[in-house]
């Protein structure tokens, strides 16, 4: 393949948290050259470095709290060690979201991180859902971060599903951000925005799951996202490595079998 491909472990987090040695031989077995963390599972970085090393998986990345970067800078040190060459803000709650006061705390945490994330010789990415493309005074809130905070010290780590949940073209927005894209996530689905979206990644489990069909995710190449578009934006744009993701399965297959089916399709296009 011509790109690299990772898998966002999160897409697999319970086979990760019963046996992370074991799923990191699965993951390079269905063919996958990195790995992209959303938490280390007990195991210290030393372990992870190791791990990845014997695996021949590259620790290309991790999905980091914003809080928990904020309230403890030294996190960042952590993943410098495994050999991450990039951290990235994964997500917002609500308080931080834009329309909220602290949006503005995120702005400046960004450059903030972003800072510390270089002199670690790593780069601050940020990773967007569909609420970013809530409007302020006309303009995306994701715009508005991306033109606020300097590309040397913030990256777009775009996922393709939240970009076109929050009605925009994905591969467009790649374009759009050619240069400043290194990581892409690549994430098919199917249906239509629900109300209970953040139930159905993990995050909000108390809330209902909607259980009604109208979305679900699904491996990469088998939802509506037009992936070849998205590729050949890629393409255009400079990105460096595609990631995977899934948050949850679908199609009666394990989280496994996802994973494997995304990447069995992407070897038809790359």
């Amino acid at each position: 393949m011509k790109y690299p491909v990772a898998l966002q472990l999160y897409s697999v987090r319970d086979d990760v948290e019963k046996d992370f040695a074991g799923t990191l031989q699965k993951v390079k077995a269905m063919g996958y050259d990195g790995v992209e963390f959303a938490g280390l599972y007990g195991k210290t970085a030393e372990e992870v470095k190791n791990l990845c090393a014997e695996n021949d998986l590259v620790p290309i990345s991790a999905h980091v709290p914003f809080i928990d970067m904020i309230n403890d800078p030294s996190l960042l040190g952590v993943y410098a060690e495994i050999g991450c060459k990039y951290v990235v803000i994964p997500y917002l709650t609500e308080e931080y979201r834009p329309g909220n006061d602290k949006f503005a705390e995120v702005i400046s945490g960004a450059a903030m991180l972003g800072e510390k994330a270089k002199a670690l010789g790593m780069t601050l990415a940020y990773h967007n859902h569909d609420f970013e493309f809530t409007k302020i005074d006309g303009k995306y809130a994701l715009d508005i971060l991306y033109d606020t905070v300097s590309a040397d010290l913030l990256q777009a780590e775009l996922d393709t599903c939240w970009v076109n949940v929050g009605g925009e073209d994905p591969a467009r927005y790649v374009r759009k951000y050619a240069g400043r894209v290194d990581v892409l996530h690549l994430k098919d689905f199917s249906g239509s925005k629900t109300e209970n979206m953040y139930a159905l990644i993990g995050i909000d489990e108390n809330e209902k799951k909607d259980t009604g069909g109208k979305f679900e995710f699904r491996p990469v190449g088998f939802g509506v996202q037009d992936m070849p578009g998205i590729i050949a934006a890629a393409d255009a744009s400079g990105v460096k490595w595609l990631v995977v993701e899934q948050d949850n399965p679908s199609m009666e297959l394990s989280a496994l079998e996802c994973a494997e089916k995304s990447i069995g399709y992407l070897r038809t296009i790359l």
